[in-house]
């Protein structure tokens, strides 16, 4: 009998140590995963996404961009006050952007994975985008009626339209803009938002687990993150559509949600859109699930597909300007190739999802822009057709897309 007891015991224990395991398993099975319908997420029924700072950055961006045409009005150090803009000061036509502490500047190179331990380059890049400005206010306005030649800085007739390059045929204005899509917003967006180092960093990842919001806020740290991310492609969507931005895409902003849209109107591409939205709301859903793994599954898909973006559009006004050239249309091939001189330097921001880094080295980018600009002795006047197609060719072949499909874009 007292055998037969023990054999009870026995038996018991092992089912219930069994059942144990079995539940310890299942609580370290990753939650289940649905994406909502749009970018809406809630808590005690009330909203949990916030972008401001990023709309805030982006419509400054516009007005730079703005008055670097403004020959009348702008100057140097003007235009140098609205790019490092100081709260309080009256750079801007909105108050609401003067009484604002951010600065477009601030967040150029200046992301946690590529910029933290590497001062020096970003010091670069910001100055390279400072010198923008001192050429764009000196050598370009004071040309402003001159007739551009080469090494002349001027105007010159692009159709019924009218360029305004630099000694070396570039327009300034568009290498600013073009540049800033990388620098500015894809560098925010893929090598800081979208990072582990940033939406893992200090207690983020307990915080969100245990739904531990940010001070006062209705959101946790993790999820305003990645809404940040969200924000500096859509925030300058009007409010009412930021959860539903896809019918718009294209017109909401001269930066990236620009060239999402122009790239998906390519019957080559139009999918990439939907496919980046798709992904910022399963990966925003995820971290409302706990299941960092389909977070950073999501985090992956979104530097793959904006990286492609910006490639695909370096290689289409390279190959715009290209038939221009042929054709001896400079006006048009100075603006294409000043367009794609910009996306080029932009190509140091995309990012290599299997190591982290960017797609394009340094050194390669600032090879892609010596071989646009030494072609001869003044720049874009010089450029040959197959320079254009050697860095073209280049640039694809670290894509799956041809410069064939580039090319065909609008």
């Amino acid at each position: 009998m007292k055998k037969l007891v023990l054999l009870s015991i026995f038996v018991a224990s092992l089912f219930t140590s069994c059942a144990s395991d079995d539940d310890n398993q299942s609580e370290n099975v990753p939650t289940q995963v649905e994406a909502p319908a749009d970018y809406t997420f809630t808590r005690n029924n009330e909203t949990t996404v916030k972008f401001t700072g990023q709309t805030t950055r982006i419509f400054m961006a516009e007005e730079i961009i703005t008055a670097f045409k403004s020959v009348d009005d702008q100057t140097q150090e003007s235009l140098q006050a609205m790019f490092a803009h100081q709260e309080g000061a009256e750079d801007f036509s909105d108050p609401e952007l003067n009484a604002s502490g951010k600065s477009v500047r601030s967040k150029t190179a200046a992301s946690s994975d590529y910029f933290s331990a590497n001062a020096t380059e970003a010091t670069e890049i910001k100055a390279m985008f400072d010198n923008y400005i001192s050429i764009q206010t000196t050598e370009v306005f004071d040309n402003w009626s001159t007739v551009a030649a080469p090494g002349v800085a001027g105007q010159i007739a692009d159709g019924s339209s009218t360029r305004y390059v630099g000694a070396n045929g570039l327009e300034y204005n568009q290498a600013f803009a073009k540049g800033l899509i990388g620098a500015f917003v894809t560098d925010q967006i893929l090598n800081n938002y979208l990072s582990p180092s940033v939406l893992d960093g200090g207690d983020n990842v307990s915080n969100n687990d245990s739904d531990v919001t940010d001070g006062d806020n209705n959101y946790t740290t993790m999820e305003h993150k990645w809404d940040e991310a969200y924000g500096y492609l859509f925030g300058g969507v009007p409010e009412e559509s930021q959860s539903n931005p896809l019918p718009t895409i294209g017109d909401n902003d001269s930066f990236l949600n620009k060239y999402v849209g122009k790239t998906n109107s390519d019957p080559d591409f139009n999918t990439i859109a939907q496919d980046i939205f798709d992904a910022f709301k399963l990966g925003r859903a995820a971290i409302v699930a706990k299941n960092y793994q389909v977070r950073d599954e999501q985090a992956a898909i979104l530097q793959q597909k904006i990286s492609e973006v910006i490639a695909i559009r370096a290689v289409y006004y390279l190959q715009t300007g290209k038939s221009s050239i042929e054709s001896g249309d400079f006006g048009a091939a100075f603006h294409d190739l000043s367009e794609g001189y910009g996306f080029l330097t932009s190509l140091r921001f995309t990012r290599d999802t299997e190591n982290g880094t960017s797609i394009f080295t340094k050194s390669e980018v600032d090879g892609f822009i010596s071989d646009l600009m030494n072609d001869g002795p003044n720049g874009l006047w010089g450029v040959t057709p197959a320079t254009l197609d050697a860095i073209s060719n280049e640039i694809a072949s670290r894509f799956s897309f041809t410069v064939a499909q580039a090319a065909s874009s609008n």
